[in-house]
């Protein structure tokens, strides 16, 4: 795949470039906060994170709209359709996911995805106690905090090198604070796959070019409640600088009708230091790794590791923790039923424990 090398690397050379040059720009209106647009990054789909979030060379369903578009290209089936549902931090937040995608012809494809993040219910009791210093609970006010996404991609072959797909979304994103505040945003992701051979290479650029939220705050909420050490809020504009994942993986055939897929995959992140395996002002890279066993398939069995972090631990010393994933699926007549477990690191933080995450997604191929 000499052909092939070259113009994968200098994408990803300029690709790299590009979000750094705009994110030290950036920076310098101080408008780039760390982890911005983060409810982009939980992932969708069990499949997807039971192998620890391992798909940007892989994903060839509906939830390749989120992992890769390019991707869209090699679903089984003419339509397909994906819903997962997960909670997580015991259940306060709730994560939902819906996709769509259906070829054009036998050149191109599309989809759709819409993805919630929020908390609901959360209580306002600032007018809890009336005038005369009595508790009135009627004067509690509930309000949710959620963010919104909507992913409207595009794929199409490369007819020139064979294997070759590209593919692009533009997406909108609402976050809403209940009546605090609310704000708007777009942005543009691309990406490519690459089949040769049973290997399958991946890339992914996302907010390309950088993506944009305007924030709209209602003062007149605040007023009353902010202190002189908590001035009330100002619209304003935050940017989510480039990051880029970059995958390989490959397929075998095992004796006794058994198959198996391994794949890596770098996600590089551009918005300053983070704590990464690799980690720099610059680019800090988190590697992931995910593999998948299926028996005719039918039955899946997979798991995944990624996320390494160095804590510091009681005793004062540093360690490296990751956070691996479990999954299982089952593939029949088009329907596809699959759970994931994730965190299953569970340690002791004083009388508290992490709790793991249980996602469930199901998908249906037909025709």
């Amino acid at each position: 795949m000499p052909h092939f090398s070259r113009p994968i690397f200098l994408l990803a050379g300029a690709g790299l470039s590009l979000g750094l040059a705009t994110g030290a720009a950036a920076q310098t209106r101080d408008l780039t906060p760390k982890y911005s647009n983060e409810f982009l990054n939980i992932g969708v789909g069990g499949r997807a994170l039971g192998m620890g979030k391992v798909q940007v060379s892989l994903a060839g369903d509906a939830t390749a709209g989120y992992w890769n578009p390019a991707g869209l290209l090699d679903q089984k089936h003419k339509y397909d359709a994906v819903l997962m549902h997960s909670e997580l931090f015991s259940g306060i937040v709730k994560n939902d996911y819906a996709a769509f995608s259906m070829p054009l012809d036998d050149k191109s494809a599309i989809g759709a995805s819409l993805i919630r993040s929020g908390v609901d219910n959360i209580a306002d009791t600032r007018n809890l106690i009336n005038e005369y210093g009595y508790i009135q609970y009627d004067k509690i006010r509930y309000f949710s905090v959620a963010d919104y996404a909507l992913l409207l991609s595009y794929a199409r072959k490369l007819g020139n090198i064979e294997g070759l797909k590209l593919g692009a979304n533009g997406k909108i994103i609402y976050r809403n604070v209940g009546s605090f505040a609310n704000a708007w945003g777009f942005g543009i992701d691309a990406g490519l796959q690459y089949d040769h051979g049973g290997w399958r290479l991946g890339l992914m650029a996302r907010d390309i070019t950088t993506t944009f939220n305007a924030w709209s705050i209602n003062a007149d909420e605040f007023k009353g409640s902010a202190s002189a050490n908590d001035p009330i809020p100002t619209n304003s504009t935050e940017i989510t600088l480039p990051r880029f994942v970059l995958g390989i993986g490959r397929s075998f055939k095992l004796p006794g009708e058994l198959t198996a897929l391994v794949a890596t995959d770098l996600e590089m992140t551009t918005d300053g230091q983070r704590n990464t395996l690799v980690s720099s002002k610059a680019v800090s890279i988190d590697p992931r790794a995910g593999v998948e066993l299926g028996f005719k398939d039918l039955v899946f069995l997979r798991g995944g590791v990624g996320n390494f972090q160095k804590i510091q631990a009681f005793t004062g010393k540093d360690e490296w923790k990751s956070q691996p994933s479990l999954g299982v699926g089952v593939a029949l007549s088009g329907l596809r039923l699959d759970l994931a477990l994730s965190r299953l690191a569970v340690e002791k933080l004083g009388d508290a424990t992490q709790t793991n995450s249980i996602i469930v997604s199901l998908g249906y191929g037909f025709k």
